[in-house]
């Protein structure tokens, strides 16, 4: 799979591009702001973008405002947004719009090289990853709870799957069989009322109105 990253952090861009080469991914371009982004993007055409959220020259949603392009203009390139600090109104823009192919995650992760490298190869896959604190923040931020007929355990299995977990992930987490999350999620998904399209959509659906994206 191929990649383009976008950081003006000189340190952090060379750090990103080892684990993206150590992951697999050949590097197809690196740049410092949200401009030579979407001409790299638009050259290469990479499977992935790892973009900073505060690029040159405004140094605000530069990042995000370039990811939304690049999912409108080119669907196939997956971005994974990298932030300082939790700015859940970003991660809430992303996920109005799109609901594949997205992730967002504070840089301090990069750290944890393995998980890091996970994350890109899920997204780039077409998942959806949304850092925890992220997740944490937007829960506080819904102001109504649609999702008062799940059990207890449900909204654990729900809120695992909102921070990119897979069902043997889930699973592991919660000490439980696969099939017993599989069930879970059969009836998070009866209680949501959401409509029967492909089993991926539906879960993506389900963390959406979980943050009340949706």
């Amino acid at each position: 799979m191929r990649a383009v990253i976008a950081e003006d952090s000189v340190l952090l861009r060379i750090g990103v591009v080892k684990v993206l080469e150590m992951a697999g991914f050949e590097v197809a371009a690196e740049v410092g702001d949200a401009e030579a982004l979407l001409a790299a993007v638009e050259e290469h055409r990479p499977d992935i973008a790892v973009v900073d959220v505060r690029m040159p020259p405004g140094f605000t949603d530069e990042g995000v405002r370039a990811a939304l392009v690049i999912r409108q203009q080119w669907p196939g390139t997956a971005v994974l947004l990298l932030s300082q600090y939790v700015e859940e109104r970003y991660a809430a823009e992303l996920l109005s719009a799109h609901t594949s192919g997205i992730g967002y995650l504070l840089k301090q992760r990069v750290a944890d090289v393995e998980e890091f490298a996970d994350t890109l190869r899920q997204v780039a896959r077409g998942g959806t990853v949304l850092d925890p604190q992220v997740v944490s923040q937007l829960l506080v931020r819904r102001h109504s709870d649609p999702l008062d007929r799940l059990t207890p355990r449900e909204r654990e299995v729900l809120e695992l799957m909102a921070g990119g977990r897979s069902n043997a992930g889930i699973a592991e987490r919660l000490v439980v069989s696969e099939s017993a999350v599989a069930k879970h999620i059969n009836s998070i998904l009866a209680k949501l009322d959401l409509p029967k399209t492909t089993a991926d959509h539906r879960r993506v659906l389900a963390v959406l109105r979980f943050l009340g994206v949706t």
